[in-house]
């Protein structure tokens, strides 16, 4: 049991601060402060002695040096059971501190603002805080320490009950969160500052810091008995409005939905599966839109995810209110909308919000992803975002035939669905919807067999469509598959040593090719 008699407080976020400075005045304790926190606590009459006073040397360099003191530091890390440390406290003059009050200058909060100057936020990086943190934690036998002001009102209240002291379990609890707190703000000024010197050509950092705060736990994981949570800015990017609680498997599908709508311009509707596109669709209108990407397989758009690059207008939220979806994401649902969707109470509806440096501009939804990382065995594979799509420099028609102006739209389009298809990926499109996608074989012959037989089930014709392909066709078998489906355009990366084969086989078929140069490999 610890018995507090002398605190240190010093706090950037004071809210709280006074009436737990106030509680602690009614167990007789001593209480130190600096700077804000000292000004604040004597407006309000509570007893306070300057940290300076204490040190016998005042704060310097526009308070960059005001707790680093040995004083300071002998008084939260003596061991009070030790002979030694007692007789050198005693020798010195020193009295130890039994609870250490501190939060961080804001520096997560200033760098999460627009156009930030360096130099503004560098002098959000605080020192003096976190060593006095991460000194009382390591002490906490003998020190408590609090770094989060929602823990006040448990603090007052086992003082309470224990008549001023605190367990052993309770500063246990605080140390552990001070050090994840400090690990999280030393991960965040890391990041910052290594995105301010990024060059994507350069190599990945020897050490990589990755560090989120927990939004909230989940029910479950991909499966009821697996233990799952959610961590990081998702809020930032999707805000539920309506409908139940997201679950670990909806997360992972409206990540894939917004990052597919965000390639198209013009109005575009995803219908999501399983992070598989089961159709897309562009149109002059959303109810245009939709309608197109439903008919590309409309059994499995049943308890799939709907996304949408425009504000939901009444007619399209109508007919898309007549197959049962999970979730519906959009950049805006007008109120007269809303309720309407709002009527059946288990579906969730995600607003797409606007992000920093990357507005939503009325025709395409912004998304600012991050490095992906990938968890594998003893550690985590990290990536760059496939964020590449055509590249003239490398993209060539290897064909005799050149594609026409309408093949060339079509190709477009297929093979921005095909970038978001698992592996291996065949999509079958016209210029402004999908026919036929199939996703995830072992055999790309597979995948093409599979995206004809889901075109012919929805009774759609592949005569006159085009096929991306995310990887290059390996064989010519491949791509006989979509001659023989009635495709007259293919698009794919090539670079298989059997490219003069499949070459080949295409001009003997009258069929255009391009190659990109680029693959959009999906694991």
């Amino acid at each position: 049991m610890l018995h507090i008699k002398r605190a240190l407080i010093s706090v950037s976020n004071k809210e709280g601060v006074v009436e737990l400075a106030t509680e602690l005045q009614h167990f007789g304790v001593e209480i130190i402060s600096t700077g804000g926190t000292y000004a604040l606590l004597s407006q309000h009459n509570i007893p306070v002695k300057q940290v300076s006073e204490v040190t016998g040397f005042p704060e310097i360099l526009d308070g960059r040096v005001k707790t680093l003191h040995p004083t300071i530091y002998a008084g939260l890390l003596a061991v009070r059971d030790n002979p030694l440390h007692r007789k050198q406290l005693d020798d010195l003059h020193i009295q130890p501190i039994d609870l250490v009050i501190v939060n961080l200058y804001p520096f997560e909060k200033t760098v999460s603002q627009e156009h930030v100057p360096l130099h503004e936020a560098i002098e959000q990086i605080d020192i003096g805080g976190p060593t006095m943190l991460r000194a009382a934690a390591k002490n906490y036998l003998f020190t408590a320490v609090v770094v989060n002001p929602q823990r006040y009102g448990m603090l007052v209240n086992e003082l309470r009950e224990r008549n001023g002291a605190i367990s052993e379990e309770t500063c246990f609890d605080l140390a552990k969160e001070v050090f994840q707190h400090t690990a999280h703000y030393d991960a965040v000024i890391a990041k910052y500052l290594a995105e301010k010197n990024q060059n994507h050509s350069e190599a990945f950092a020897d050490t990589v810091t990755v560090s989120y705060r927990k939004s909230f736990d989940l029910r479950y994981g991909e499966n009821p008995h697996q233990r799952a949570a959610l961590y990081g800015n998702f809020d930032n990017y999707l805000k539920k409005l309506h409908g139940k609680e997201l679950s670990f498997n909806n997360i992972l599908d409206a990540t894939a939905a917004v990052r597919l709508s965000a390639e198209f311009d013009e109005p575009t509707v995803a219908i999501i599966k399983h992070t598989n596109p089961c159709g897309v669709g562009s149109g002059d209108s959303l109810v245009e839109a939709y309608t197109k990407a439903l008919a590309t397989d409309s059994t499995s758009a049943f308890g799939g995810i709907i996304v949408a690059n425009r504000p939901i207008d009444m007619n399209a939220a109508q007919k898309m209110n007549e197959v049962f979806t999970e979730i519906i994401i959009a950049p805006e649902f007008p109120p007269d909308v809303l309720e309407f969707l709002m009527k059946k109470k288990d579906r969730r509806l995600l607003l797409q919000m606007p992000q920093r440096g990357i507005p939503y501009s009325g025709t395409k939804p912004a998304t600012k992803d991050e490095y992906d990382l990938r968890s594998v065995l003893g550690g985590v594979l990290l990536q760059s975002p496939d964020n590449r799509l055509l590249s003239e420099e490398h993209e060539r028609v290897a064909t005799e035939r050149q594609p026409t102006d309408e093949e060339r739209r079509a190709l477009s389009f297929a093979w921005k669905v095909a970038k978001h298809v698992k592996s291996n990926a065949i999509v079958y499109a016209a210029h402004d919807r999908t026919l036929g996608i199939g996703a995830g074989q072992m055999s790309r012959v597979d995948s093409s067999r599979i995206a004809v037989e889901k075109a012919r089930n929805a009774g759609l014709s592949l005569a006159g469509s085009v096929v991306a392909s995310d990887a290059y066709f390996p064989f010519a078998d491949g791509l006989l598959e979509a001659v023989r489906a009635g495709s007259t355009a293919v698009i794919q990366p090539g670079g298989s040593v059997r490219d003069p084969e499949v070459i080949k086989a295409a001009n003997e078929n009258n069929i255009a090719m391009i190659f990109t140069g680029m693959r959009h490999f999906r694991h």
